[in-house]
């Protein structure tokens, strides 16, 4: 939204007893676009504040039948997206501090200068637009990050979510590897008042234990060889968001300690330096047991553990929620498509029924990657029993393990970029080396149909 666009759209309200005053600033800004209405008294402008709902309220505070103030105080609550601009020819710092507190947005002195009346409404309207642009954005984020499923136990949780997220207390949330864990911490973080600031994680069951102490609190400049400057930790990196610290039973107890420390305090120290540093960040915990385990293995510092709320969030497995495999199959889908730029494919009844009865042991995550892999080996756009046989789901009665040529491969992403070279040098061989007819057949854009070929190295001329 241009800036000035934003400008010609805006409604202005003038509430003062001066007549003078409030003949002279109107005709100003009509005459700049503005469309604007006045107020002589207190209570006439809170009746129009009711109906015309401005934009902007420029609100005089030495009023006779009701003083600025407490018209402000009436009507910020009322008025929400209104920004109101005190103005006043006998106004004190106190005067000014109050109505700032009240909820006031700037405060302009009499004689009243349209320099200073402009410059308060491009600041209003600027800092307007960013606001809706984030909020934008932060709708955008929301609900990309959408917990899916109607089942009782995802009703539960988003229950949860939106109460855990009012404040700011560190949080434990158990739960199997590819349960969601991370997407509920994320959701916490964008539906509280932190979900401006940033948001990261830590993992204690992949870092090396010695540098776990490094990423959460950091280290100064020469304590170890080769730390030629000083790094910040993700305490500090963090400052007014979240940090997810991952598989909380994997930490050693003596830093442990040094979290319940900071929780305490909210201050910390780098590692090799003496110098106490403040960061304000909340911290989520996860973890793959729970919190008995965790007590009883001396696995969580006894402080940490009385830190935590009484209720600690459990996400449940995919396998004991299958009413939600429908839901998460067409959000997947509808997500897959978009990146891929394609039209979302049809499941057929049979193809769904074998995802729905499938254990998924990797959970959400593995349903993901699953639909993601359909995609890329599936021309057509739909989808039966075959397809999905194909790309790798088995049930019941199919005991043939899958090729040991994928199952060796370390990671998904090397086991789908096997799976998708193979498809293309196979459409490609049955279309005579034809890259243009490959595509169309596959239903792939020619130029990312050629991208893929020269990433995996594809000979063409067969």
């Amino acid at each position: 939204m241009e800036l000035h666009a934003a400008k010609n759209r805006l409604k202005i309200l003038i509430i003062d007893d001066e007549g003078p005053i409030r003949e002279v600033l109107s005709e100003s800004l009509r005459d700049d676009g503005f469309e604007v209405m006045v107020a002589p008294d207190g209570p006439s402008g809170l009746e129009v504040l009711k109906t015309f709902q401005p934009d902007i309220c420029f609100l005089d505070i030495w009023m006779p039948k009701m003083d600025g103030l407490e018209v402000l105080a009436r009507a910020v609550p009322l008025f929400s997206n209104t920004s109101f601009v005190m103005i006043s020819g006998h106004g004190t710092i106190e005067t000014a501090v109050k109505a700032t507190r009240i909820g006031a947005w700037d405060f302009i002195e009499k004689p009243l200068s349209l320099d200073k009346i402009t410059i308060a409404i491009d600041h209003i309207v600027k800092l307007k637009a960013e606001r809706d642009e984030k909020n934008a954005l932060l709708n955008k984020l929301r609900k990309s990050i959408a917990l899916v499923g109607e089942s009782s136990a995802m009703q539960k949780i988003r229950g949860q979510v939106t109460q855990l997220a009012q404040n700011s207390n560190v949080l434990l949330i158990e739960g199997e590897v590819g349960s969601g864990r991370e997407l509920v911490s994320q959701n916490i973080h964008y539906m509280s008042s932190r979900a401006s600031g940033p948001i990261s994680e830590i993992n204690c069951s992949t870092l090396p234990q010695d540098l776990i102490e490094i990423e959460l609190f950091g280290i100064e400049k020469g304590t170890l060889p080769g730390i030629d400057k000083t790094r910040r930790g993700k305490i500090e990196l963090m400052q007014s968001g979240t940090l997810v610290i991952e598989e909380i039973e994997e930490m050693p107890f003596v830093l442990q300690e040094k979290l319940v420390s900071y929780l305490k305090t909210k201050k910390f120290k780098r590692f090799g330096s003496s110098d106490e540093l403040t960061s304000d960040v909340r911290l989520i915990l996860t973890t793959t047991s729970n919190i008995q385990n965790l007590k009883s293995n001396n696995k969580i510092h006894p402080e940490l553990a009385q830190m935590l709320p009484m209720e600690v969030m459990q996400m449940p497995p995919l396998r004991e929620r299958a009413e939600d495999i429908h839901s998460l199959v067409i959000h997947f889908s509808d997500f897959v498509a978009k990146q891929m730029a394609s039209l979302r494919k049809t499941i057929s009844e049979q193809g769904m029924k074998l995802l729905v009865k499938h254990s998924w042991p990797g959970n959400v995550r593995e349903l993901k990657n699953f639909i993601e892999r359909v995609y890329i080996l599936t021309p057509s756009d739909f989808v039966d029993v075959h397809d999905l046989r194909f790309a790798g789901l088995a049930d019941k009665r199919d005991s043939a393990p899958m090729s040991s040529e994928f199952t060796d491969m370390s990671t998904f992403r090397e086991a789908r970029a096997e799976f998708e070279k193979e498809y293309l040098v196979k459409k490609i061989q049955e279309n005579g080396g034809n890259i243009s007819k490959t595509a169309e057949a596959i239903g792939l854009e020619r130029s990312y149909l050629h991208r893929k070929i020269k990433a995996y190295g594809i000979e063409v001329n067969l």
